[in-house]
């Protein structure tokens, strides 16, 4: 437990904190949640070499899909609030959400596929895998709120996820292209995906079972009571939170539109048309990154310190102000590059490789800053709302949230590949050994960084009129413990009797 005082009322708030391990094993969620999230990002792959599924066609299944994905959303909120077993509440969740994920991905990607299956089959696997992940990364997002309500410590958990998200992609991505690529012939085929999906299966168990170790101590009913009376969820919570909740709003416009880029930006077309073409030597690309690492951690450090001292809040503007500034450069200097040297040329100039790495390292470490404050704000909106309405419903925050995000998002995969079918992919994908043209050339400064910079700046719009700053979350904590308190009172009658 700590201190801070309500620099209004000059009153101290006793807070609730977590054990570091605790916050280290819960953090692990990245094991799964960037594992699916990597293997997901070679669906377009899996859809056209498994089902024999155009390219076009794709984008238009996977929007339909991330549609479908939005609706589980608050539906799967009622759940949540419905699960109450003798092993508790996110555990169970937790491990349901893994197999039913597993099972559809497993069948996707590996056992169904290449099999002359086509549209349907690919659908009703992927609608699957929906299902489940939408349960296991619901209640993840419910996690930071429920171990810490510490202003100062919040940023600490946010650090850690941050880490470990990009860390475990970056690893995946040196795994699977410069280790299982090359053993499996050297470009994307079925025997290449039936390994890879096995390994990000693998990962995810791995993450949801340390997970399940670290919420054990949190995992218990009073953990889940909101102030006064229990009421069952109703859809008249989520109507009144998307209403009434002005800093879920700002949140939900700023982070719906960066997850339009990142997602676009993430799929596998993409970082082949970035490392193979652009670059020359996706491999070398791949391996480079890993330079990043102690940089990233570092960044994470400095953007959780900044946000313990200033607040979420502040945290996500200013950091996002920077990575506007950042990804400007970096466009600038790939055309600069392209008319000196020729992109082609970067892997094979150190100088040019070298400030090509230093720009994408600080471009990733601000872009890490802000997704480390995102993660506290989440937690910092869930308390606003039970000071608001006294009702505790992380789900319903995190539900509504995800389906305007999700439906906002559907996009994203359309978006990138009806773009790469604009230059010419319209029946086949990007290979590390297509020739480089202009269209590719700016069509992947386009989706790579242009969306980026459109998404952060609905961020910065959107966070003008939120009010829910350090010193506002200070008196929120201040309001939930007296009304937490006054509700432990008996009243008058009760007292007498």
């Amino acid at each position: 437990m700590s201190n801070l005082k309500d620099t209004t009322t000059g009153k101290e708030t006793m807070y609730r904190k977590a054990k570091l391990w605790q916050i280290i094993l819960i953090a692990f969620n990245a094991f799964n949640g960037m594992a699916v999230y990597f293997l997901i990002g070679l669906a377009s792959y899996s859809a056209s070499i498994g089902y024999g599924i155009a390219t076009v066609i794709v984008g238009g299944l996977l929007t339909f899909t991330r549609l479908f994905d939005a609706v589980t959303d608050p539906i799967l909120a009622f759940l949540y609030d419905r699960m109450n077993t003798r092993f508790g509440k996110v555990r169970p969740l937790m491990v349901l959400g893994w197999a039913i994920q597993s099972a559809g991905l497993l069948c996707m990607f590996n056992f169904f596929s290449s099999k002359g299956h086509g549209i349907p089959v690919f659908l009703l696997f992927y609608m699957i895998y929906v299902v489940g992940y939408t349960i296991v990364n619901m209640t993840a997002q419910t996690l930071p709120a429920l171990i810490t309500n510490d202003p100062q410590q919040r940023p600490t958990v946010g650090v850690w996820q941050t880490v470990l998200n990009y860390v475990t992609p970056m690893v995946l991505n040196v795994v699977v292209y410069t280790v299982l690529m090359p053993k499996y012939g050297g470009s994307f085929n079925q025997e290449f995906l039936n390994v890879v999906t096995w390994v990000c299966v693998a990962l995810s168990l791995l993450g949801v079972i340390l997970v399940c170790i670290g919420v054990s101590e949190y995992d218990k009913p009073e953990n889940f009571e909101g102030i006064g009376k229990r009421e069952r969820l109703k859809f008249k919570d989520m109507v009144d939170v998307l209403k009434n909740n002005q800093p879920l709003q700002s949140y939900i416009i700023s982070a719906a539109s960066d997850k339009v880029a990142q997602q676009a930006q993430s799929a596998s077309i993409v970082g082949t048309m970035l490392s193979g073409i652009l670059i020359g030597n996706m491999g070398l690309a791949t391996t480079l990154s890993v330079i990043g690492m102690l940089p990233s951690i570092l960044f994470a450090i400095i953007g959780a310190r900044y946000a313990g001292k200033h607040g979420n809040k502040e945290s996500i503007v200013t950091w996002t102000r920077n990575c506007i500034i950042a990804n400007v450069v970096i466009i600038a200097f790939f055309v600069i590059a392209n008319m000196t040297v020729g992109t082609t040329s970067i892997s094979k100039m150190g100088p040019t490789m070298i400030l090509y790495v230093l720009l994408t390292l600080v471009t990733n470490g601000f872009a890490m800053c802000v997704t480390t404050a995102n993660t506290g704000f989440m937690a910092d909106i869930i308390d606003f709302e039970l000071d608001r309405s006294g009702k505790y419903i992380p789900a319903v925050i995190t539900g509504t949230y995800s389906l305007i995000d999700k439906i906002v998002s559907s996009f994203s995969a359309a978006i990138a590949t009806g773009c790469v079918a604009l230059i010419g992919y319209t029946n086949t994908m990007p290979q590390p050994t297509d020739p480089q043209t202009p269209g590719v050339f700016w069509m992947t400064m386009f989706l790579r960084y242009g969306l980026a910079i459109l998404g952060w700046l609905c961020t910065l719009w959107a966070m003008r009129s939120c009010k829910l700053d350090k010193e506002e979350m200070v008196r929120v904590q201040a309001r939930i413990a007296e009304k937490k308190e006054e509700a432990k009172q008996p009243r008058i009658g009760e007292a007498n009797a």
